[in-house]
């Protein structure tokens, strides 16, 4: 959209430029020496003198500098043995975790011999009660816990697990049952 000449905005920013133009005027005619622009433009000296720091003498120069050489000897020597405790530290902690480590080596062998032993100690139950009289199995068998009981029966040959569990009272046989078809019911299908 075009802006006309009557249009209020455009009044108002020519009142405003004519306005500016008027104070200019007026402040050349009040001050025809010119002493309010020169005041404004030139740079003042007292700022600039009283900012500089006065001049110490070299003595004392140098012995601050000497001083504070002295501290940062001071800190490096203190830095320095923060470093070599560090070391002595990691060192010892490095030596820590090569005795856990072996520790836990040996830990896993004789846990994987303790399982292994126990293992070939079930294994060898497991024989013996295939091996018994059926009838005589079953009344050790109607004693033991039922998960237990189960866990015997589920690793045994079939036919010697069945005249076992035949020679069970039909509700401990039943409960026996249940325990070993129960213990991969929750294992995932896929």
């Amino acid at each position: 959209m075009a802006k006309t000449a009557t249009d209020p905005t455009r009044f108002g920013a020519m009142a405003l430029l004519g306005a500016v133009f008027i104070g200019s005027a007026s402040a050349r005619l009040l001050d025809p020496s010119g002493a309010i622009a020169q005041e404004a433009t030139a740079p003042d000296p007292a700022p600039a003198v009283a900012h500089c720091a006065k001049p110490e003498a070299p003595e004392a120069l140098l012995a601050a500098l000497k001083e504070r050489e002295m501290q940062l000897a001071s800190r490096a020597d203190v830095i320095a043995d923060r470093e070599r405790l560090l070391e002595a530290a990691e060192l010892r902690f490095r030596a820590q975790a090569d005795r856990l480590q072996e520790a836990e080596a040996q830990l896993s062998a004789t846990l994987a011999r303790a399982d292994e032993a126990a293992e070939s100690d079930v294994t060898s139950l497991v024989e013996v009660y295939e091996t018994m009289n059926p009838k005589n199995a079953a009344q050790i068998f109607e004693a033991m816990d039922i998960t237990f009981a189960a866990g015997f029966l589920s690793r045994m040959q079939r036919d010697a697990a069945a005249r076992i569990l035949s020679g069970l009272p039909p509700d401990r046989a039943y409960a026996v049952s249940v325990v070993i078809a129960g213990r991969n019911a929750s294992a995932p299908r896929e």
